[in-house]
Protein backbone atom coordinates (compact mmCIF):
# COMPACT_ATOMS: atom_id res chain seq x y z
CA UNK A 1 0.00 0.00 0.00
CA UNK A 2 2.63 2.39 1.34
CA UNK A 3 4.45 1.76 -2.03
CA UNK A 4 1.48 2.21 -4.56
CA UNK A 5 1.23 5.72 -2.60
CA UNK A 6 4.86 6.64 -3.09
CA UNK A 7 4.32 5.74 -6.93
CA UNK A 8 0.88 7.87 -6.93
CA UNK A 9 2.98 10.60 -5.76
CA UNK A 10 5.93 10.05 -7.79
CA UNK A 11 3.28 10.35 -10.95
CA UNK A 12 1.04 13.05 -9.43
CA UNK A 13 4.94 15.41 -9.29
CA UNK A 14 5.58 14.41 -13.14
CA UNK A 15 2.01 15.07 -13.99
CA UNK A 16 2.06 18.42 -12.40
CA UNK A 17 5.48 19.24 -13.92
CA UNK A 18 4.28 18.47 -17.34
CA UNK A 19 0.87 20.74 -17.01
CA UNK A 20 3.56 23.85 -15.80
CA UNK A 21 6.07 23.04 -19.32
CA UNK A 22 3.32 22.94 -21.33
CA UNK A 23 2.31 26.10 -19.47
CA UNK A 24 5.32 28.43 -19.36
CA UNK A 25 8.16 26.41 -20.20
CA UNK A 26 9.55 25.54 -17.03
CA UNK A 27 8.41 23.64 -13.47
CA UNK A 28 9.06 26.12 -11.32
CA UNK A 29 9.51 23.57 -8.08
CA UNK A 30 8.45 24.22 -4.62
CA UNK A 31 9.08 27.84 -3.23
CA UNK A 32 7.39 29.36 -1.26
CA UNK A 33 7.31 32.80 0.93
CA UNK A 34 8.75 32.53 3.81
CA UNK A 35 10.58 29.38 3.28
CA UNK A 36 13.00 30.71 5.69
CA UNK A 37 10.84 31.27 8.78
CA UNK A 38 11.45 29.34 11.99
CA UNK A 39 14.93 27.46 10.37
CA UNK A 40 17.13 29.90 10.78
CA UNK A 41 18.12 29.51 14.68
CA UNK A 42 20.90 31.32 16.41
CA UNK A 43 22.71 30.12 20.04
CA UNK A 44 24.70 32.87 20.55
CA UNK A 45 23.55 34.46 23.03
CA UNK A 46 23.48 33.33 26.90
CA UNK A 47 20.49 34.15 29.23
CA UNK A 48 20.26 35.67 32.39
CA UNK A 49 21.77 32.24 34.24
CA UNK A 50 24.40 31.88 31.73
CA UNK A 51 23.06 29.38 29.54
CA UNK A 52 22.86 28.84 26.00
CA UNK A 53 19.66 31.50 24.34
CA UNK A 54 18.45 30.35 21.45
CA UNK A 55 16.61 32.65 19.58
CA UNK A 56 14.67 32.56 15.90
CA UNK A 57 16.32 34.88 13.22
CA UNK A 58 14.95 36.69 10.36
CA UNK A 59 16.99 35.73 7.07
CA UNK A 60 15.15 38.40 4.91
CA UNK A 61 15.67 41.51 7.28
CA UNK A 62 19.41 40.20 7.44
CA UNK A 63 19.91 40.01 4.21
CA UNK A 64 18.17 43.61 3.38
CA UNK A 65 20.43 44.53 6.47
CA UNK A 66 23.71 44.03 4.61
CA UNK A 67 22.22 45.16 0.91
CA UNK A 68 21.66 48.63 2.79
CA UNK A 69 25.24 48.79 3.61
CA UNK A 70 26.34 47.41 0.38
CA UNK A 71 24.01 49.43 -1.05
CA UNK A 72 25.77 52.91 0.67
CA UNK A 73 29.20 52.34 -0.64
CA UNK A 74 27.89 51.08 -4.32
CA UNK A 75 25.10 53.03 -5.38
CA UNK A 76 25.39 51.00 -8.67
CA UNK A 77 24.70 48.30 -6.99
CA UNK A 78 21.44 47.18 -8.39
CA UNK A 79 22.54 46.78 -11.92
CA UNK A 80 25.32 44.75 -10.63
CA UNK A 81 23.00 41.91 -8.92
CA UNK A 82 20.03 42.65 -11.59
CA UNK A 83 22.65 41.87 -14.24
CA UNK A 84 23.98 38.63 -11.84
CA UNK A 85 20.40 37.22 -11.58
CA UNK A 86 19.40 37.61 -15.31
CA UNK A 87 23.06 35.98 -16.09
CA UNK A 88 22.39 32.91 -12.88
CA UNK A 89 18.79 32.09 -14.15
CA UNK A 90 19.84 32.10 -17.83
CA UNK A 91 22.04 29.34 -17.50
CA UNK A 92 21.38 25.83 -15.31
CA UNK A 93 18.61 27.96 -13.85
CA UNK A 94 18.64 30.35 -10.68
CA UNK A 95 20.70 28.10 -8.76
CA UNK A 96 23.78 30.44 -8.20
CA UNK A 97 25.96 28.16 -10.84
CA UNK A 98 27.28 31.21 -11.78
CA UNK A 99 29.03 32.07 -8.49
CA UNK A 100 31.33 28.08 -8.63
CA UNK A 101 35.36 28.69 -9.52
CA UNK A 102 37.22 26.59 -11.08
CA UNK A 103 38.54 26.27 -14.69
CA UNK A 104 35.92 26.54 -17.47
CA UNK A 105 33.36 27.71 -15.37
CA UNK A 106 30.21 30.08 -16.00
CA UNK A 107 32.36 32.82 -14.88
CA UNK A 108 35.30 32.27 -17.07
CA UNK A 109 32.78 32.29 -19.90
CA UNK A 110 32.98 35.56 -22.55
CA UNK A 111 29.74 36.80 -21.73
CA UNK A 112 30.05 37.08 -17.87
CA UNK A 113 33.32 38.79 -17.95
CA UNK A 114 32.29 41.68 -16.55
CA UNK A 115 29.91 40.31 -14.33
CA UNK A 116 30.10 41.69 -10.66
CA UNK A 117 28.73 41.49 -7.14
CA UNK A 118 30.03 38.13 -6.41
CA UNK A 119 31.43 39.43 -3.23
CA UNK A 120 28.55 40.88 -2.18
CA UNK A 121 27.12 37.72 -2.04
CA UNK A 122 29.91 36.21 -0.18
CA UNK A 123 29.71 38.34 2.39
CA UNK A 124 26.67 38.48 3.02
CA UNK A 125 26.55 34.59 3.20
CA UNK A 126 29.35 34.72 5.52
CA UNK A 127 27.21 36.47 7.93
CA UNK A 128 24.35 34.01 7.33
CA UNK A 129 26.63 31.18 7.67
CA UNK A 130 28.46 32.79 11.43
CA UNK A 131 24.07 32.74 12.51
CA UNK A 132 22.83 29.85 11.38
CA UNK A 133 25.11 27.34 9.36
CA UNK A 134 24.13 25.43 6.65
CA UNK A 135 20.31 26.62 6.22
CA UNK A 136 20.32 29.49 3.48
CA UNK A 137 21.72 28.77 0.16
CA UNK A 138 23.20 31.25 -1.79
CA UNK A 139 20.95 31.25 -4.99
CA UNK A 140 18.49 32.37 -2.70
CA UNK A 141 20.78 34.87 -1.32
CA UNK A 142 21.00 36.32 -4.87
CA UNK A 143 17.13 36.31 -5.23
CA UNK A 144 16.37 38.46 -2.26
CA UNK A 145 19.66 40.27 -2.60
CA UNK A 146 18.67 41.63 -5.38
CA UNK A 147 14.94 42.01 -4.60
CA UNK A 148 16.30 44.82 -2.16
CA UNK A 149 18.90 46.90 -4.22
CA UNK A 150 16.05 47.20 -7.04
CA UNK A 151 13.99 48.86 -3.70
CA UNK A 152 16.60 51.11 -2.95
CA UNK A 153 17.27 51.76 -6.05
CA UNK A 154 13.04 52.68 -6.72
CA UNK A 155 13.32 54.95 -3.38
CA UNK A 156 11.00 51.91 -1.87
CA UNK A 157 8.61 51.77 -4.79
CA UNK A 158 9.70 48.45 -5.96
CA UNK A 159 10.10 46.08 -3.19
CA UNK A 160 8.17 42.63 -4.46
CA UNK A 161 7.76 39.20 -2.45
CA UNK A 162 10.46 36.75 -3.33
CA UNK A 163 9.50 33.16 -2.57
CA UNK A 164 12.29 31.42 -1.84
CA UNK A 165 13.95 27.94 -0.83
CA UNK A 166 16.19 26.80 -3.81
CA UNK A 167 19.08 25.16 -3.63
CA UNK A 168 23.14 25.44 -4.83
CA UNK A 169 23.47 23.75 -8.20
CA UNK A 170 25.98 21.57 -8.95
CA UNK A 171 27.10 21.99 -12.21
CA UNK A 172 28.72 25.70 -13.91
CA UNK A 173 30.50 25.01 -17.18
CA UNK A 174 31.12 28.07 -19.34
CA UNK A 175 30.22 25.98 -22.70
CA UNK A 176 26.70 25.85 -21.46
CA UNK A 177 26.53 29.73 -21.58
CA UNK A 178 24.09 31.12 -24.21
CA UNK A 179 22.96 34.48 -22.95
CA UNK A 180 21.17 36.87 -25.47
CA UNK A 181 23.47 39.35 -27.09
CA UNK A 182 23.25 43.52 -27.17
CA UNK A 183 22.40 42.66 -31.14
CA UNK A 184 20.01 40.01 -31.10
CA UNK A 185 17.02 40.90 -33.02
CA UNK A 186 13.73 40.93 -30.90
CA UNK A 187 11.88 38.20 -32.37
CA UNK A 188 15.17 36.04 -31.10
CA UNK A 189 15.00 37.84 -27.88
CA UNK A 190 11.34 36.68 -27.82
CA UNK A 191 12.46 33.21 -28.47
CA UNK A 192 15.18 32.89 -26.09
CA UNK A 193 12.78 34.39 -23.32
CA UNK A 194 9.92 31.98 -23.88
CA UNK A 195 12.35 28.83 -23.52
CA UNK A 196 12.91 30.26 -20.03
CA UNK A 197 8.86 30.72 -19.60
CA UNK A 198 8.99 34.35 -20.02
CA UNK A 199 6.57 35.99 -22.08
CA UNK A 200 7.22 39.00 -24.31
CA UNK A 201 5.57 41.23 -22.22
CA UNK A 202 7.69 39.98 -19.56
CA UNK A 203 10.67 40.21 -21.32
CA UNK A 204 10.47 43.52 -22.58
CA UNK A 205 9.96 44.60 -18.70
CA UNK A 206 12.93 42.61 -18.10
CA UNK A 207 14.81 44.62 -20.29
CA UNK A 208 13.62 47.66 -18.50
CA UNK A 209 16.53 46.56 -16.42
CA UNK A 210 18.60 48.42 -18.57
CA UNK A 211 17.18 51.81 -16.58
CA UNK A 212 20.38 50.99 -14.07
CA UNK A 213 22.60 49.39 -16.80
CA UNK A 214 25.57 50.75 -18.13
CA UNK A 215 27.69 49.49 -21.35
CA UNK A 216 31.39 50.16 -23.34
CA UNK A 217 31.44 52.05 -26.69
CA UNK A 218 32.46 48.89 -27.99
CA UNK A 219 28.71 47.31 -28.15
CA UNK A 220 27.56 50.17 -29.52
CA UNK A 221 29.31 52.68 -31.58
CA UNK A 222 28.69 51.17 -34.88
CA UNK A 223 25.15 53.03 -34.57
CA UNK A 224 26.39 56.39 -33.95
CA UNK A 225 28.09 56.70 -37.74
CA UNK A 226 24.94 54.49 -40.01
CA UNK A 227 22.92 57.17 -41.63
CA UNK A 228 19.93 55.37 -41.47
CA UNK A 229 20.08 54.63 -37.57
CA UNK A 230 17.01 55.86 -35.61
CA UNK A 231 18.52 58.42 -32.99
CA UNK A 232 17.93 61.14 -31.63
CA UNK A 233 20.51 64.03 -33.36
CA UNK A 234 21.50 65.47 -29.78
CA UNK A 235 22.50 61.79 -28.05
CA UNK A 236 23.83 60.88 -30.93
CA UNK A 237 26.41 64.00 -31.38
CA UNK A 238 27.22 63.71 -27.54
CA UNK A 239 28.05 59.68 -28.21
CA UNK A 240 30.69 60.10 -31.85
CA UNK A 241 32.10 62.41 -29.17
CA UNK A 242 32.42 60.39 -26.35
CA UNK A 243 32.97 57.19 -28.73
CA UNK A 244 35.24 57.97 -31.79
CA UNK A 245 34.49 55.94 -34.75
CA UNK A 246 38.43 55.10 -34.80
CA UNK A 247 37.26 53.20 -31.77
CA UNK A 248 39.65 54.75 -29.46
CA UNK A 249 37.14 54.90 -26.72
CA UNK A 250 36.07 51.42 -27.15
CA UNK A 251 36.10 51.17 -23.83
CA UNK A 252 34.40 54.21 -22.49
CA UNK A 253 31.35 53.78 -19.88
CA UNK A 254 28.14 55.14 -21.41
CA UNK A 255 24.45 54.84 -19.11
CA UNK A 256 22.21 52.57 -20.70
CA UNK A 257 19.53 55.24 -19.58
CA UNK A 258 20.20 58.91 -20.73
CA UNK A 259 17.68 60.44 -17.99
CA UNK A 260 17.67 58.30 -14.76
CA UNK A 261 20.38 56.50 -15.29
CA UNK A 262 21.01 55.32 -10.74
CA UNK A 263 17.34 54.95 -10.85
CA UNK A 264 15.05 51.91 -10.91
CA UNK A 265 12.11 53.65 -13.03
CA UNK A 266 10.27 53.94 -16.33
CA UNK A 267 12.61 56.39 -18.04
CA UNK A 268 14.07 53.65 -20.30
CA UNK A 269 10.99 53.59 -22.03
CA UNK A 270 10.48 56.81 -22.37
CA UNK A 271 13.92 57.33 -23.41
CA UNK A 272 13.93 54.57 -26.37
CA UNK A 273 9.97 56.03 -26.86
CA UNK A 274 11.94 59.17 -28.38
CA UNK A 275 14.99 57.71 -30.30
CA UNK A 276 17.22 58.03 -27.39
CA UNK A 277 18.04 53.82 -27.04
CA UNK A 278 21.93 53.25 -26.58
CA UNK A 279 21.81 48.95 -27.64
CA UNK A 280 20.47 48.08 -30.88
CA UNK A 281 18.18 46.00 -28.78
CA UNK A 282 17.04 48.48 -26.88
CA UNK A 283 15.95 50.84 -29.70
CA UNK A 284 14.44 48.01 -31.53
CA UNK A 285 11.80 47.17 -29.12
CA UNK A 286 9.88 50.15 -29.69
CA UNK A 287 11.08 49.90 -33.66
CA UNK A 288 9.68 46.47 -33.78
CA UNK A 289 6.04 45.60 -34.32
CA UNK A 290 6.31 42.88 -32.35
CA UNK A 291 6.86 44.93 -29.09
CA UNK A 292 6.02 48.71 -29.65
CA UNK A 293 2.70 48.66 -28.42
CA UNK A 294 4.54 47.27 -24.75
CA UNK A 295 6.48 49.97 -24.79
CA UNK A 296 4.44 52.83 -25.35
CA UNK A 297 1.89 51.29 -23.06
CA UNK A 298 4.72 51.43 -19.96
CA UNK A 299 5.66 54.93 -21.14
CA UNK A 300 2.84 56.23 -20.93
CA UNK A 301 1.50 54.25 -17.57
CA UNK A 302 4.43 54.43 -15.46
CA UNK A 303 2.42 54.15 -12.23
CA UNK A 304 2.19 50.40 -12.60
CA UNK A 305 5.73 50.29 -13.57
CA UNK A 306 7.40 49.05 -10.30
CA UNK A 307 4.37 46.39 -10.01
CA UNK A 308 5.18 44.76 -13.42
CA UNK A 309 8.66 44.35 -13.56
CA UNK A 310 8.57 43.04 -9.95
CA UNK A 311 6.51 40.62 -10.45
CA UNK A 312 8.29 40.35 -13.67
CA UNK A 313 11.33 39.58 -12.08
CA UNK A 314 10.11 37.34 -9.18
CA UNK A 315 8.84 35.27 -12.31
CA UNK A 316 12.59 35.46 -13.72
CA UNK A 317 14.14 34.15 -9.93
CA UNK A 318 11.99 30.87 -10.42
CA UNK A 319 13.21 30.11 -13.55
CA UNK A 320 15.21 26.38 -13.19
CA UNK A 321 15.21 26.22 -9.56
CA UNK A 322 16.52 23.56 -7.30
CA UNK A 323 14.46 22.50 -4.36
CA UNK A 324 15.44 18.40 -4.07
CA UNK A 325 18.21 17.04 -2.23
CA UNK A 326 19.00 15.35 -5.88
CA UNK A 327 19.22 18.49 -7.68
CA UNK A 328 21.40 20.65 -5.24
CA UNK A 329 22.67 21.18 -2.05
CA UNK A 330 23.29 24.80 0.95
CA UNK A 331 26.81 25.49 -0.09
CA UNK A 332 28.81 26.33 2.91
CA UNK A 333 31.03 28.97 0.61
CA UNK A 334 28.81 30.01 -2.62
CA UNK A 335 32.39 29.61 -5.12
CA UNK A 336 32.85 25.94 -4.63
CA UNK A 337 30.46 22.76 -4.20
CA UNK A 338 30.65 21.07 -0.55
CA UNK A 339 33.28 18.56 -0.26
CA UNK A 340 34.90 19.58 -2.98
Amino acid sequence: MEMCRGKSLVIAVALSCLVLLSLGGQCYGQLQQGFYRGKCISNNDLDFFGRTSFKEEDVEKIVEQEVSREFFNDPKLAAALLRLLFHDCFVEGCDASILLDGTGSEKEAGANQSVRGYDVIERIKKVLERICPGVVSCADIIALATRDAVALASREKLRSPVKTGRKDGFVSLASNVDLPSSTISVSQSIDKFKLKGLSETEMVLLLGAHTVGMTHCGFFQDRLYRADEPMDADLRRALQARCPQDGSGSNNPVALDQGTPMAVDKSYFDQISTKRGILQIDQDLFTSGLTNKTVIEIAAKGFDFAVRFGQAMAKLGEVGVKTTEDQGEIRTTCGRVNFS
